[in-house]
This record gives C-alpha cells, sequence and structure tokens, in this order.
C-alpha cells in the first residue's frame, strides 16, 4: 500500500509537468520560435507522458494488485470461519445468503480496498495541481472552486441514498441465490410436482424487485455524476469568463491561462472520481457490515480453556450421564444415563422423532450437550480436541451426501493418503465395490451434485466405505442401511461386525434384522430409555421392542405372500 501510495505522489509530480512545459511553448509563440524549438517541447511532453505513464502503470499494478491478494485471504478467512460453525449457525443462515457474501460483498470489500483507496490518495495528491493554480493566479483559483461546497453537499445527500440502495440490493441478491441453490437441489422435487412455471414466477418476481433496485441505484449514482459534471463545467466557464478577462488585459498570458485550465482539468476528474469513491466506500461499508455479522459470530462448539491440547488418542469407552436437550422448546432427550463399552456395539431403535440422531450427534459434538454430560473414556467429551475427536470417528449422518467429484474422492474424503487398495478394501466391506466396477470409468467416475447418478443405497454404501476406510475408534451409523435390500444388509453387517469388534459401535435403525446382533440395544421413546438388553432379552420381556419385532415379522410375511395365486370366492 506504502509503495502504492509513493507511485500515487511520482504519478502527480511527473504530471505537473506537462501543462508548464505548454504554457512556455505557448508563451514562446509570441516571440522568435523554429522548427528545432516546437521538436523541443514536443519531446519533452512526449517524455513526461511516457514518464507518467509508467509511473501510473506501477500504482495501478501495485494497488489493485493489493486488493486481489487481501480479497484472497478475505475469502479464505471467510470459508475457514463458516467450515468452525455449528449445526445451529446452518439452520439459521440460507446457503444462497452465505454465498452472496461470499461473492458480491467480498467484490464490493475488494473495490474499497483497491480501486476506492486508490482514488482517494489519488484525490489527495493531486491537490498539489490547485498549489500551482494559486501560484498562478490565487484570485482565479478561488474563483474555480466557487461550485465545490455545493459538489460536497450534493455528494453528502446521495451517498447516504447509495449506501441504502447497496444494502437492499445485497440483500435481495442473497434472496436470488438462495431461490436459484434451492431449486436446482430440488430439481427432482419441482419436476414431479409440476412445478417449474410456478417457481419461474416466484424468481421472476425476484429478479424483477432487484432490477427495480439496481436501477433506483443506477438513477442516484447518474444523478451524482451528472451533477458533478455540471459543476465541473460551471468552474470552466468561470475560469474562462474571469481568466479571459485578464488576458485581455494583459495581467495573466495566454500560455498561463492555458495551463491553468489543464491543471484544472487534471483537477476535474480525481473531483469526479470523489464521487465514485464514496459510491464505493458506500457500499464496501454495507458489504463488510454483512460480514462482519458473520465474523462475529463465534462457533457454539469449540475447543475450550479446559481442553487437553496434549491428547493424541482416545480408546472409545462412551458414557451419557444425566444428558437432556432441546431444540427451542422442544425437548428431545431428558435424562439419558447410559454406558457403551470399547469394542462393543450399541443399537438404538425407536419411532420417529424419539431422539435417536440427537444422541449420536452429542458424540463428534455436532450438537453440545445442555444438560448432564458425555464422557469418552472417563473424561468430559469437551475436554478432548475436536480434531482429535471428530478425526477418531466414522460417522454415517441419516441423509448421505457426497460431493461432485471421483468416486474414489468420495471415499478417501479425509484420508487423502488413502491407496487404491484401501479404498476398494473398504468398499468390498460397504459391498458396494461391484457396483462401482460397472460403471465405465468404475472408481475414477464423477458424481453429479449430491451424487445424483447413484441410487439411494449405492449412495449409503459409498457412505458406509467412507466411515470406514478411516479405520475409525468410534463407528455411528445413523440409519445408514435404510435404503438397501435384507440381502444386501446381512452382507455387509457381517463383514462390518469384524471391524465393530476392534472399536465403539453405535446403529441406529429400524429394521431389528439390523440391530439384533448387537451387544446392547436401547428402545428410545419420546427421548427417553424405555428398555434396555440384548435381543434375546428384550424379546422375553414382551415390551415395546418384543412388539416391534413382532410387527416387522407380519410385514416381512405378508410382503413374501404370493399375491398372484388364485383365491376360491
Amino acid at each position: 500500500m506504502l509503495l502504492g501510495c509513493w507511485f500515487i505522489v511520482m504519478t502527480n509530480l511527473v504530471a505537473l509537468l506537462a501543462p508548464w512545459v505548454l504554457k512556455h511553448a505557448i508563451d514562446d509563440l509570441k516571440t522568435e520560435i523554429n522548427n528545432a524549438v516546437l521538436l523541443k517541447y514536443a519531446s519533452l511532453i512526449v517524455a513526461v507522458a511516457l514518464v507518467e505513464g509508467a509511473f501510473r502503470f506501477l500504482m495501478r499494478k501495485t494497488m489493485i494488485g493489493v486488493s486481489r491478494h487481501i480479497e484472497y485471504d478475505l475469502r479464505n478467512d471467510f470459508f475457514a470461519h463458516l467450515q468452525k460453525m455449528s449445526q445451529s449457525f446452518y439452520r439459521e443462515f440460507k446457503t444462497g445468503d452465505l454465498m452472496a457474501r461470499a461473492t458480491n460483498d467480498l467484490e464490493a470489500v475488494r473495490q474499497v480496498t483497491g480501486p476506492a483507496i486508490m482514488y482517494s490518495v489519488n484525490t489527495l495528491f493531486s491537490m498539489v495541481y490547485f498549489g500551482v493554480m494559486i501560484y498562478i493566479d490565487a484570485k482565479l483559483a478561488l474563483l474555480a472552486l466557487l461550485p465545490f461546497p455545493l459538489m460536497a453537499l450534493i455528494v453528502n445527500r446521495l451517498a447516504q441514498r447509495l449506501n441504502k440502495a447497496h444494502r437492499e440490493i445485497q440483500t435481495q441478491f442473497a434472496a436470488i441465490t438462495s431461490k436459484v441453490q434451492e431449486n436446482l437441489s430440488g430439481i427432482r422435487v419441482v419436476k414431479a410436482y409440476v412445478q417449474d412455471q410456478g417457481e419461474l414466477r416466484q424468481f421472476q418476481k425476484l429478479n424483477n424487485q432487484f432490477i427495480d433496485l439496481n436501477l433506483s441505484m443506477t438513477k442516484t449514482r447518474g444523478l451524482m455524476m451528472a451533477s458533478m459534471a455540471l459543476l465541473v463545467g460551471l468552474g470552466d466557464v468561470i475560469v474562462l469568463w474571469f481568466g479571459g478577462g485578464k488576458v485581455i488585459a494583459e495581467t495573466l498570458t495566454l500560455g498561463e491561462l492555458v495551463a491553468f485550465f489543464a491543471y484544472l482539468g487534471m483537477l476535474t476528474w480525481p473531483m469526479i472520481a470523489l464521487g465514485w469513491v464514496i459510491n464505493l466506500f458506500q457500499q464496501g461499508a454495507a458489504s463488510m457490515a454483512r460480514l462482519d455479522l458473520i465474523f462475529d459470530l463465534e462457533p457454539e462448539i469449540n475447543d475450550g480453556k479446559n481442553t487437553d491440547l496434549s491428547l493424541e488418542n482416545i480408546r472409545g469407552d462412551i458414557e451419557f450421564k444425566a444428558v437432556s436437550f432441546s431444540y427451542a422448546e422442544n425437548q428431545v432427550l431428558k435424562d439419558i444415563n447410559l454406558t457403551i463399552k470399547h469394542g462393543t456395539t450399541l443399537a438404538l431403535v425407536g419411532p420417529t422423532g424419539s431422539g435417536k440422531s440427537t444422541l449420536i450427534n452429542l458424540i463428534p459434538r455436532l450438537l453440545e450437550t445442555q444438560e448432564g454430560e458425555v464422557l469418552l473414556d472417563g473424561r468430559p467429551i469437551a475436554e478432548i480436541p475436536l480434531a482429535v475427536l471428530r478425526s477418531s470417528i466414522g460417522y454415517v449422518p441419516q441423509e448421505t451426501f457426497l460431493f461432485s467429484d471421483t468416486i474414489h474422492a468420495n471415499i478417501k474424503f479425509g484420508v487423502e493418503s488413502a491407496s487404491l487398495e484401501q479404498v476398494e478394501d473398504a468398499a468390498e466391506v460397504s459391498q458396494v465395490r461391484a457396483d462401482i466396477h460397472d460403471f465405465h470409468k468404475g472408481f475414477e467416475t464423477m458424481l453429479g451434485e449430491r451424487g445424483i447418478n447413484l441410487s439411494g443405497g449405492q449412495k449409503q454404501r459409498t457412505a458406509i466405505a467412507r466411515a470406514v476406510i478411516s479405520n475409525p475408534k468410534i463407528l455411528l451409523l445413523d440409519d445408514s442401511l435404510s435404503a438397501v435390500d435384507t440381502y444386501t444388509e446381512e452382507a455387509i453387517l457381517k463383514r462390518l461386525r469384524d471391524i465393530m469388534r476392534e472399536r465403539t459401535s453405535i446403529i441406529v435403525s429400524h429394521r431389528i434384522s439390523t440391530v439384533k446382533d448387537a451387544d446392547q440395544i436401547v428402545f428410545l421413546e419420546d427421548g427417553q430409555i424405555r428398555e434396555s438388553g440384548t435381543h434375546h432379552e428384550l424379546l422375553r420381556k414382551g415390551g415395546l421392542y418384543a412388539r416391534l419385532y413382532e410387527q416387522q415379522l407380519l410385514e416381512e410375511a405378508l410382503e413374501s405372500f404370493d399375491m398372484t395365486e388364485e383365491v376360491e370366492p
């Protein structure tokens, strides 16, 4: 920045010379002059222009280059900050809104750190032109400044309107971005419900509002620029009238008047640019306020002052002590007491909304415990560094997410050093290897957004492979076999059992067939543990678990019944 400012100073100092050379050239026309003298003056003007051009190039290259580096750092910081935020943050802010801040708002801030600062400094140092104008004729210089107070008043009034307009535009742009992002992500639902035209009408409405806001700001900006150009022109008229009179009266030479006009012209652009710069500062301030709103938010879940940063490994013993959790006023877990020993498998079953997913989300601290505490290896989970905790957990969430990358890259996500052999072994465990080899490019097959070119079962099995390849101490499977058939499920579970013997595993499922071999089964209902035990123990009790088992047996019997057989009337 300082180097750029030095280039600005040198640009303006060198630019001072051209009108002064022109002054002497015109004044010398009254005396004896020849081609050699004219060539000398022309050469001087060309030389000044070349040197000034070189400094102006370096000025722009340095200052604009700095702004690009700042934009680069700021975008990285913004993305890194988003990575730290917890789930509650993403429930509050829409994806499209965050994307708008990471694009349009960051560009507006870059304009401030580059062009706005550059032209502000340039305007400040261009006042040296005014100093030369005073040297030529102080009274004429003061007369030329008469329109400037009115210019400052107009700029101040219109800049406030521009600030408000820019805030509204950025908010509307975020709404448009959110609308597009939601529609593209849910395009199959939109088409399935034949809502193409309805969504188009809603988008057109948002787009029209965006156009109206932009046109309003353009009118304000145009009014500002036109007003400044008019006032600058008024200054030219004043100089021409009074300066021309001085030339006639021979108190000012023609060369001095021409030089005066040249300096006034050189001062005109910085004055007009001042209005544009104020506009950039207003937009940048509005955008930085939107970015600061995100930067100022601290992640709810992070490493605290009690975190043992020296801890590098965990064993995997988990204990819930009187744990309760609520979403707003809706309590989903109530006084949960549960112990899961290292190397054992816990299964969670129960009706939808009973708190199963919430319970396992407390282990990697995707959600923070509100009442009670979760212990890992006998210590509060908050004392374990997040990086150590989460790198020790293989997690397959209920909603499978795959990236728009190759299948190979999706499976080894988080374990970049994994070899192709390890990737294939993990795929074999999840019984997706054969499916992948059926694709033309195998593991190098590119996936569409959210893995749209895979079936639901293939997505789940790919996600299981991703969880297994990291060789985690704790394995969390949140209803991750719901989209596969019972035959494939049994094959996956058979392979997983060997892996589960060496680690702590928690399986969430609605199928009894998935959980029946677990070391411990917990039946959750209304956020409370209603029953706990092994498969056979719970069947002997004849309670909620047994009723669920009998219901599923009946459903399987009905599904296997051959409805094609003829039935006598």
